[in-house]
């Protein structure tokens, strides 16, 4: 690899490659190996690089950037824990699964056809915006004849996003995208099913807290890593950490010290119990913790954006307010803005004699 740890993740944190990106690679060319997960992380200890497959064959290719996609998720390009969020799928809730694959199948085939970054492609980017819609649809709807149709428009309208968002991201230094395509749409789809009401809100007094014991505590944190695709099942959390451990060991240390603040944070202020335990306190930290970490080996700006995404659940859900993962992309953006402000800020202050 040509460049250094900190030399790339330098390079992420000022935008010219940015979470849930790559960086540009020609048409025909394999991604920069140094781009070892979705992040674009600084190449942590146990950060996996795709190694080119043995053919040629398309359909291998397709399913390897379709398995990509489901560890984009995550944050992480590693097929191996693509195939543990979908086992993940299958065990926690298997009706998902289909509109699962068939939202994945549909981001890709789009950039395929509309001439997207291949190396972008390979790598799962346009996947994972499109799989959680599909399984948001999958969980809010019942099966009926429409439903294919919406996860397919909805998926292919989750590339169409992306692409000019990733483009000006590269060029000017936008911030990046993150989940948004699933945010927005996710909201717009909710709204016309009637369906835009927050999962959890806190209470108006707090109540006392029950009696836990470690195991309940543990199976709460794997639920919180669950939560990010709408699984409340400790076995598909358990799935989901090894699928990150798979990929890289650090991700998954930060996925579960943030899944674990969410909870304690949760218990100390008396919220629904049965919200914390089933993870729904957890699963924005979680992904924050994922994001960070990939860019800052200090765990200072990993820690402040677990913070910063549970204030913003708590202060979202206290208003009413749909979330889905937009704490965890708030989070992102304003460490990341904080930073850059205070990086100018001693860029142009004068040194002292």
């Amino acid at each position: 690899m040509s460049r250094g740890r900190l030399g790339l993740a330098h390079l992420l944190w000022q935008g010219v490659f940015g979470a849930h990106s790559a960086p540009y690679t020609a048409p025909g060319q394999l991604p920069s190996p140094a781009c070892g997960r979705g992040l674009g992380g600084e190449g942590s200890l146990g950060a996996y690089i795709m190694p080119p497959l043995p053919t040629s064959h398309p359909a291998l290719h397709s399913l390897r950037a379709l398995l990509c996609g489901f560890a984009q998720i995550f944050l992480q390009q590693h097929p191996g824990c693509g195939l543990l969020v979908l086992l993940a799928i299958l065990v926690g809730a298997p009706d998902l699964l289909p509109g699962a694959l068939l939202s994945g199948l549909t981001s890709m085939l789009i950039a395929q056809r509309r001439g997207y970054p291949p190396a972008d492609i390979a790598i799962g980017l346009y996947g994972y915006n499109g799989i959680l819609l599909g399984l948001l649809l999958c969980l809010k709807l019942p099966w009926t004849p429409l439903l294919p149709g919406l996860i397919i428009a909805s998926a292919a309208l989750s590339s169409l996003l992306l692409a000019p968002w990733m483009r000006r991201m590269r060029k000017y230094g936008w911030l990046p995208a993150f989940t948004f395509p699933f945010v927005l749409l996710g909201w717009l789809l909710l709204a016309l099913f009637g369906q835009l009401q927050p999962p959890l809100a806190p209470p108006a007094d707090i109540a006392a807290t029950p009696e836990l014991n470690a195991l309940q505590l543990s199976l709460a944190v794997l639920c919180g890593l669950g939560q990010v695709i709408f699984l409340d099942s400790p076995w598909a959390g358990l799935c989901l950490l090894l699928g990150l451990r798979l990929a890289d060991g650090r991700a998954a240390f930060w996925a579960l010290l943030g899944s674990s603040d969410g909870l304690m944070l949760a218990m100390v202020n008396g919220w629904p119990t049965d919200a914390a335990l089933s993870g729904l306190y957890g699963y924005n930290a979680s992904l924050a913790a994922i994001a960070l970490s990939q860019v800052h080996r200090c765990p200072l700006a990993p820690g402040a954006g677990v913070l910063l995404a549970l204030l913003l659940q708590f202060g979202f859900a206290s208003l009413g307010l749909s979330i889905l993962t937009l704490p965890f992309i708030l989070a992102c953006w304003l460490i990341r803005v904080a930073l850059q402000s205070w990086h100018r800020v001693l860029r142009d202050t004068p040194p002292t004699a």
